[in-house]
């Protein structure tokens, strides 16, 4: 009952900013849990950042604290994710995902929904 769809990615060089949209739409969004994951070729799929419905509680990846930002507007049916100085390492496709209760989820069984995703690359 929830889509979602991802905006913001591209080409950046190493230092830069990015700022992923996550636009969703059904009767339930608003007050679900969203997560944002990521997956670089090669990969396992891992969780970058989560926020619970009320946008009170929050959680980072160690490899991105203190560079991204998860937040919400649930006026606009959105999530953000705000990335800041930006590494190669960062490169990968970014995904939102939303689960069915308002509590902060962690683990990628928990989410119930998905987007397509949304390609950042980021060169040295």
């Amino acid at each position: 009952q929830v889509q979602l769809v991802e905006s913001g990615g591209g080409l950046v060089q190493a230092g830069g900013s990015l700022r992923l949209s996550c636009a969703a739409s059904g009767r339930t969004f608003s007050f679900a849990a969203v997560g944002w994951f990521r997956q670089a070729p090669g990969k396992e799929r891992e969780i970058v950042a989560a926020i619970s419905r009320s946008g009170v509680d929050t959680y980072y990846a160690d490899s991105v604290k203190g560079r991204f930002t998860i937040s919400r507007d649930n006026a606009k049916n959105t999530v953000y994710l705000q990335m800041n100085s930006l590494k190669p390492e960062d490169t990968a496709v970014y995904y939102c995902a939303a689960g069915r209760t308002g509590r902060l989820l962690v683990a990628t069984n928990d989410y119930n929904y998905w987007g397509q995703g949304t390609q950042v690359t980021v060169s040295s």
